[in-house]
C-alpha cells in the first residue's frame, strides 16, 4: 500500500497556526549563550499541542499522526527558534511511545512532557565508545548509572534524560532526572547557536528503568528513524526559507537600474534552488508518511536524510551567494540556515549512498 503523501486540510491549518505562533513569539537568536523562554515553550507545548501530536488519545495526546509532527518540524526549520521541541517531542516522546512495560512510569512521563511541565532528550552516544555506559542494581533495590554521553541534544537543560546503559542482562533504557545526584552536564559550543548540544557524565546517578533488558537497541533504532524523518522535514523547511529569502532579495536588489532577479545567472540559481527544495519536500513527505504508517521506514528515512541534508546545505549556501556581501555578515540571518544545515546533516550520523543501497538490498 502506498502511503498518502499529500498534506490534508488539517495539516495545512496546523502549518499556518504554527508559523503564525513562531513569527509572533520567537526570534532566531545567533547568541550561542541564549536560552529558551519557558513561557513561550509552555504555550507552544500546550496551546498548540506541539508535543502531544502523535501521542494516542488514551495517553493524553492529540491522537494525530507523525505527518503532523513533520509539519511542526518543517516550520521550526523555516524559523530555527531556540525551543527544545526536537529533543522533547521527537526524541523524548519517541522513547516513551516505543518502550513497552513500566506503564505507570511511561504514562506519568508522557503527561509531564505533553503538559509542558518538563522537557526531555535521548542520551545514547557513549563518549568513550559503544557500551561504556553501565548500570548496576536491580528493579527491586534501584539502579545506579556510570559513564559519559556526548552530543546530547538539549542535554544541558532537559528535565529528563533517557539514557542507554549496559546491564548484566543486556542494554536498557533509564529515565534520569535532570537534577539527579552524580549528573554533570556540560554545554558544547556548537556551530549552530539555535540547537544546544552537551556532554553528560553519570557517576552513581540514580535511574528508573524503562522496558525490559535488551530492548534498548530496538527502541533507540525506532526513535532514530523517527528523528531522521523529523530532521528531514526540518531541513526541507530550512531550505524553503533560504530559497524564499534569496528570491525576495533578488526581486528587490537593484543593479544597473534593474532587479538582479532579471539577470540570467541569478534566475538559474533560484531555479536550481526550487528543484532542490521540491526534491527534499517529496523525500521528507515520504519519510513522515512511512513513520506514520510504519511502512518502509528504514528506506524512506535514509533516503530523506541524504536528499534533505544535501538540499538544505546547498540552498543555504546559495542564498548567501545571492545576497552578496551582506549575506556573509553576522547581522544578517542567512548564516543561521548555513549553520543549521551543516550541523543537522551530521546530528544523527551522516548516511551515505552505500548505506542507502544496503538498506534497499542492492
Amino acid at each position: 500500500m502506498t502511503p498518502r503523501l499529500t498534506p490534508d486540510g488539517d495539516a495545512e491549518n496546523l502549518r499556518s497556526v504554527v508559523r503564525g505562533f513562531l513569527e509572533r513569539h520567537t526570534e532566531p537568536d545567533p547568541d550561542p549563550d541564549a536560552g529558551w523562554d519557558d513561557t513561550t515553550w509552555r504555550r507552544f507545548a500546550t496551546e498548540l499541542g506541539a508535543v502531544a501530536l502523535d501521542v494516542p488519545d488514551e495517553l493524553g495526546g492529540a491522537g494525530a499522526t507523525f505527518r503532523e509532527v513533520g509539519v511542526v518540524a518543517g516550520e521550526l526549520g523555516r524559523r530555527p527558534a531556540r525551543l527544545p521541541w526536537f529533543s522533547t517531542a521527537v526524541l523524548g516522546v519517541g522513547v516513551l511511545l516505543h518502550t513497552t512495560g513500566t506503564d505507570d512510569v511511561r504514562h506519568d512521563l508522557l503527561q509531564r512532557l505533553v503538559d509542558g511541565r518538563t522537557t526531555a532528550t535521548l542520551a545514547h552516544t557513549d563518549r568513550a565508545g559503544r557500551g561504556s555506559t553501565y548500570a548496576t542494581g536491580d528493579d527491586a533495590t534501584g539502579w545506579r548509572l556510570g559513564g559519559a554521553k556526548t552530543l546530547v541534544v538539549e542535554g544541558a537543560t532537559a528535565g529528563v534524560l533517557f539514557v542507554t546503559a549496559g546491564t548484566a542482562t543486556g542494554p536498557r533504557l533509564f529515565a534520569v532526572d535532570g537534577d539527579a545526584a552524580g549528573l554533570v552536564r556540560t554545554p558544547l559550543r556548537a556551530m549552530d547557536p539555535t540547537r544546544q548540544l552537551a556532554d553528560v557524565v553519570l557517576d552513581g546517578t540514580p535511574g528508573t528503568p524503562l522496558g525490559a533488558p535488551g530492548d534498548a537497541p530496538g527502541v533507540v533504532g525506532r526513535v532514530l528513524a523517527r528523528a531522521r524523518a523529523a530532521l528531514a522535514c526540518e531541513q526541507t523547511g530550512g531550505a524553503g526559507a533560504a530559497m524564499d529569502q534569496a528570491v525576495d532579495h533578488a526581486a528587490r536588489r537593484l543593479q544597473f537600474g534593474r532587479p538582479i532577479a532579471t539577470f540570467q545567472a541569478v534566475k538559474h540559481r533560484c531555479a536550481d534552488m526550487a528543484v532542490r527544495v521540491e526534491a527534499a519536500r517529496s523525500a521528507s513527505l515520504w519519510a513522515a508518511a512511512a513513520v506514520a504508517e510504519d511502512t518502509d521506514v528504514d528506506t524512506a528515512t535514509t533516503l530523506a536524510a541524504l536528499v534533505c541534508a544535501d538540499a538544505h546545505r546547498w540552498v543555504a549556501a546559495e542564498n548567501v551567494q545571492v545576497h552578496g556581501g551582506i549575506g556573509f555578515t553576522w547581522e544578517h540571518t542567512a548564516h543561521l540556515q548555513v549553520r543549521r544545515a551543516a550541523t543537522s546533516a551530521v546530528l544523527l550520523g551522516e548516511p551515505d549512498h552505500d548505506t542507502l543501497l544496503a538498506t534497499i538490498g542492492v
